[in-house]
């Protein structure tokens, strides 16, 4: 797949403190590391701003970045992102290189389509419950799915569907499947009523 956002960098001396990152955050700058594809990682900052928009849009977290830095542009995925935990802030990222040719592991979220026409929620009055929201799959970057959808149109009541009824991206592997783990993702059941006790 082609990769959906382009990130600029700058350099930075990565042998600095936490007050130099400090200083890059009032600058209204995010340090990051730039890590993998059988080279040194670099340290680099990120204007926050621009960062704070394209983390706002799904596609941010499952798709294929640029990260330009000077005239070199090298693809990448992000891997781990740091937010204050009580501003709007994003403190650091991880980001990691892709190789064209090798397998990148990565985290991507289900769509479930069709829950309004499933039998046993049409006409059995069953409860939709979604228990898984994403997956761990292996592919080639060229291979990376945005998403996979979960359709919910044949459903019955009492019904699960697992890993293993999932309809996957040619190429595309998912992880717990490979070692054996074959989870439910969602399932249709009777709605509990739940009874208040008297006081």
């Amino acid at each position: 797949m082609k990769a959906s956002f382009e990130l600029v960098a700058e350099l930075r001396d990565g042998t600095q403190g936490k007050g130099a990152s400090r200083r890059l955050r009032h600058a209204g700058r995010v340090p990051a590391i730039l890590y993998g594809g059988h080279v040194e990682p670099l340290s680099l900052s990120f204007e926050h701003e621009k960062l704070q928009v394209a983390s706002q849009n799904e596609r941010f977290f499952t798709t294929l970045l640029t990260v330009k830095i000077g005239d070199k542009a090298q693809p990448a995925i992000l891997k781990d992102i740091q937010r204050h935990p009580s501003k709007p802030v994003i403190l650091h990222l991880d980001l990691q290189r892709i190789v064209e040719n090798e397998e990148i592991r990565m985290s991507i979220p289900l769509h479930f389509i069709n829950a309004n026409i499933a039998p046993g929620v049409k006409t059995g009055g069953g409860q939709v419950s979604h228990l898984l929201n994403e997956v761990e799959v292996t592919c080639l970057p060229k291979d990376l799915p945005e998403y996979i959808e979960v359709d919910m149109a044949k459903m019955e009541l009492n019904q699960s569907l697992h890993l293993s009824d999932l309809v996957l991206p040619a190429n595309v592997e998912l992880v717990l499947l490979a070692h054996g783990r074959d989870e439910a993702v969602v399932s249709v059941h009777h709605a509990r009523i739940v009874e208040e006790a008297a006081a």
